[in-house]
């Protein structure tokens, strides 16, 4: 088989993993109030904790897994985060109280955080002339997984009569996955200890300047995150509460957010390759139009402001993340996207317990829709505040590029406009 057929495999067993990996993410997203009463939970926020908590545990072992990444075997490590993964879903179905969900939530939040620094580094290196549409067609995997996750969780917790029942069978399902792709991926061969050594020694930024450019691109982004982690919650609140919806209408109705992002990943993934900051612009401001309008569509017009919000917002992923890794040397990559998540990833997933803080104060005022408006308002004015981090990315590469630091085979600079 041809190195580029090998190549090819690897892209799509990749896009299989970040499919799994965010089906954890956005599964429990229909289920808040059936664990709730499951539990004996004292409110809603309790509920959302467990995707809070998730995703702390997701994002604060990111910068140490980039370094395993820039080290290490990307594929073993891909392998083995997944499997984790599962378990902590496996475990998670049979929690018999909270501290025990809370306790699966964190293992599972733990083999996620395996997941990008490695795939992103291992995918920019197999494909250095395409970032963009690489990353974009890996990131059709997210859109599956968070499209089927969603609906598949809240069908089965109502046919099931049980959230546990799609929770452990999405735990099953991770630990054959993991099994599916150390048998058929490639990896390009690693090179000596003595290389993976100088890697590991070579410093991410060269300077003072550089630093404080990647931590405010970060930390710009980190409220993109936020808005996007706030909105999955707050709708799915917002649909139950205030338009009555149940958990298998919720997650169906949710799915809109990911599915149409399947096209919009690679089609904006690809445009980026020659024009990075106006088409992630373009498409962060259409996503916080979306988002302003949700709350004040009719009941029929909900999902497909939904799918166009999804459209628009999560094709803004593979592009950031293709100016992130063509900013730096393919040989700190890793570390550098582990670093860059756990700033952005951290301050973003604490919106699931905000936003399910949120709707419990409004107490009797949750069932109408208005209520919802000053919410919704605020999560779309921090994705343009967001926007703050591009200029960010753009002068970490133009620096680089300068003192001759970025890996060859990389765009020209104007591809950045």
């Amino acid at each position: 088989m041809s190195d580029r057929s090998h190549k090819t495999r690897t892209l799509w067993l990749c896009g299989m993993l970040h499919a799994l990996t965010h089906t954890y993410h956005v599964a429990l997203l229909p289920l808040y109030l059936p664990i709730q009463k499951d539990l004996k939970l004292g409110s809603v926020e309790q509920a959302t904790l467990l995707v809070t908590v998730l995703g702390l545990a997701y994002f604060v072992p990111s910068y140490p897994m980039g370094v395993l990444a820039d080290r290490f075997s990307r594929k073993a490590l891909l392998t083995t985060g997944l499997a984790i993964n599962g378990l902590g879903f496996i475990g998670l179905s049979l929690a018999p109280n909270y501290p025990w969900a809370l306790a699966c939530v964190v293992v599972a939040g733990i083999g996620g955080s395996f997941y990008h620094p490695s795939a992103t580094a291992l995918v920019v290196g197999l494909f250095p002339e395409a970032k963009g549409r690489a990353l974009g067609l890996v990131g059709i995997g997210a859109s599956v997984g968070f499209f089927i996750s969603p609906i598949y969780a809240g069908w089965r917790t109502v046919n099931a009569e049980s959230w546990r029942a799609p929770v452990f069978e999405l735990g099953v399902l991770g630990l054959v996955a993991a099994g599916v792709f150390v048998w058929l991926a490639e990896e390009r061969r690693p090179r000596s200890s003595e290389g993976q050594h100088s890697r590991a020694a070579e410093r991410m930024f060269p300077s003072a300047a550089l630093w404080l450019l990647f931590l405010a691109a970060g930390l710009a982004f980190s409220l993109r995150d936020f808005a996007g982690c706030g909105m999955s919650t707050a709708a799915s609140l917002f649909l139950q509460n205030a338009h009555g919806f149940n958990p298998q209408l919720t997650g169906l109705a949710l799915s809109g957010i990911f599915i149409a992002s399947a096209v919009s990943n690679p089609l904006f993934g690809g445009l980026s390759d020659r024009g990075r900051i106006r088409w992630i612009s373009f498409t962060l401001l259409m996503a916080m139009l979306m988002m302003t309008a949700f709350p004040r569509a009719p009941k029929g017009g909900l999902v497909p402001v939904l799918l166009a919000y999804g459209f628009f917002f999560m094709a803004s992923y593979p592009m950031v993340e293709a100016a992130l890794m063509e900013s730096v040397p393919e040989s700190v990559r890793g570390r550098v996207y582990g670093l860059f998540i756990t700033v952005s990833g951290l301050v973003g997933t604490l919106s699931h317990w905000v936003a399910g803080h949120w709707v419990e104060k409004l107490g009797p005022r949750a069932t109408a829709s208005a209520s919802y408006y000053p919410l919704f308002g605020l999560l779309s004015l921090l994705v343009l505040v967001s926007l703050a981090g591009l200029p960010c990315l753009h002068a970490i590469r133009k620096r680089e590029h300068v003192n001759g630091a970025v890996a060859t085979a990389v765009p020209p600079l104007s591809a950045l406009h």
